[in-house]
């Protein structure tokens, strides 16, 4: 089984890169910090996907931010920035769009294929009960539609390919350190375990789906 993910060096894609390897999985990483994949920049994403050779069996998206460096996640409408709206959509949006337009050529034509891309329950409108975080809930509802959308082409043309978007919780790494509150956290490696136990049990029946680390579904 050929697995390539994305993100590989972050809290959750380092954890899940190293439990495929342990179960016996040929991986590919790429990460900014490691290979100088740049989600946020399409010359960076074309040249090392067009790198890659398929088909593989997962591909596992584990790339976004919660905020520009230095900056936070808006608290109320006169904190919303052009520029810094930018910045997210353009890593959690735009750079995830992109990847997506290599699966057709990455995913096994005649067998199950499976494209996991971490979205947020945030991202859920019907969820949103409390507002805030303008650019980060935005990015990831925008994210779970083109999701939605990539799962309805590809199963066109790939009979078995499944392409959903998962929570994967609370997890303890540097990304949610100052955020986590009173909100419960998981390390990293358990919540790999999780997320690949949902990708496994995962059919082509429920490809454009939106489901948490407990293989729930999560409202749009």
């Amino acid at each position: 089984m050929r697995a390539l993910v994305i993100g590989a060096s972050g809290g959750v894609g380092s954890a899940v890169f190293q439990r495929l390897q342990k179960n016996g999985w040929d991986v590919t990483g790429l990460s900014r910090s490691i290979d100088g994949f740049d989600v946020g920049k399409a010359t960076s994403v074309e040249k090392h996907l067009n790198a890659q050779s398929g088909p593989f069996d997962l591909v596992f998206v584990a790339v976004g931010v919660l905020a520009p460096l230095g900056t936070a996640p808006e608290k109320n409408l006169g904190a919303i920035g052009q520029g810094h709206m930018a910045q997210v959509f353009a890593v959690n949006t735009i750079g995830p769009a992109l990847i997506l337009r290599h699966m057709p050529r990455l995913l096994p034509k005649d067998g199950r294929g499976v494209v996991a891309i971490l979205s947020a329950r945030v991202g859920s409108i019907g969820d949103n009960h409390i507002g805030g975080w303008y650019s980060y809930r935005a990015s990831k509802a925008a994210l779970n539609q083109i999701v939605h959308g990539a799962a309805i082409e590809l199963s066109r043309s790939h009979k078995q390919s499944i392409c959903v978007s998962l929570h994967p919780g609370t997890v303890e790494t540097p990304f949610t350190a100052d955020y986590a509150g009173r909100h419960k956290t998981v390390p990293a490696d358990e919540a790999a375990a999780n997320l690949l136990d949902v990708i496994a049990k995962l059919t082509p029946a429920q490809t454009g789906g939106f489901y948490d680390y407990a293989g729930r579904e999560i409202v749009w």
